[in-house]
């Protein structure tokens, strides 16, 4: 055989190869193509891990409804009835006045001006009075008026007798028993928001007086209770005192008296 001839079976028998493993190549590419799907395996879920609570919720209680309304205050000034006695000051001889040096009780202007100098206690009575159980209001106007320095109300009164409701200036009011010029202190001084501390200021003063028993009022509140047998009637006055180097001028104006009709409960006697 030539050797041409051989080169030419030898190219040839290459290309069947080729030939041979290209469609191999090709039917396996086309068997993948149709071979079924591959199975995805199932795996199991994994459980969520649980997540902490650090504030459990809790069942919130339904409230009930409750009142937002405060329990009523007890009637301090039970059984007030009809107004007996009105003075609006326009009759100087219904009043002791005086004027001197040292002290002066002067009507003017509808008001009853009591001025008494350093030291000094001064007192003014209504008269064509006489009264045991009643409520009593009087407005007194402090002009001049320091520390220590008193007025205020007096009950149940006689020239030389009486209990004494005092307002200092200071801001405390307090109670006394005054007989011949001696006196009973019968509730200590306490401070008080509608005491006016000083001058010049306003306070509507009200005493509740039914058998032994008086209630002080200012400004239409309770402030303290005494209790005595001593006095069971008298008049109606006003007073002021100085207590130190400078005087005190004050006016009392608007009295007013009601009748009370009330009794007082009767103690139980303890075993």
């Amino acid at each position: 055989m030539k050797p041409h001839h051989q080169t030419h079976n030898l190219f040839l028998r290459f290309l069947d190869l080729i030939l041979i493993a290209g469609l191999g190549s090709s039917c396996a590419f086309l068997d993948a193509l149709n071979a079924p799907p591959l199975p995805i395996l199932a795996t199991e879920t994994p459980q969520p891990t649980p997540t902490i609570v650090w504030f459990p919720a809790s069942a919130t209680p339904t409230l009930g409804a409750s009142s937002t309304q405060k329990p009523p205050t007890p009637e301090m000034r039970p059984g007030l009835g009809t107004t007996t006695l009105t003075d609006d000051f326009s009759d100087s001889s219904l009043w002791d006045t005086v004027t001197s040096d040292q002290a002066s009780a002067e009507i003017n202007d509808n008001r009853l001006i009591l001025s008494a100098q350093s030291m000094i206690y001064m007192i003014s009575l209504r008269h064509e009075l006489v009264a045991s159980d009643y409520y009593a209001e009087i407005t007194a106007r402090p002009s001049l008026c320091l520390g220590d320095d008193a007025y205020g109300l007096l009950v149940r009164a006689n020239a030389v007798a009486y209990y004494r409701f005092s307002l200092a200036c200071n801001g405390t009011a307090y109670a006394e028993r005054i007989s011949v010029g001696t006196h009973k202190l019968l509730q200590i001084p306490l401070p008080s928001g509608d005491v006016p501390r000083g001058a010049p200021g306003e306070v509507r003063i009200g005493i509740w007086a039914v058998g032994t028993e008086m209630r002080l009022f200012l400004n239409g509140r309770y402030q303290f209770s005494i209790s005595s047998a001593n006095y069971p009637s008298g008049t109606i006055g006003v007073f002021v005192n100085s207590a130190g180097k400078t005087p005190v001028i004050v006016s009392f104006s608007r009295l007013t008296l009601q009748n009370v009709d009330y009794t007082l409960p009767t103690m139980t006697p303890k075993p």
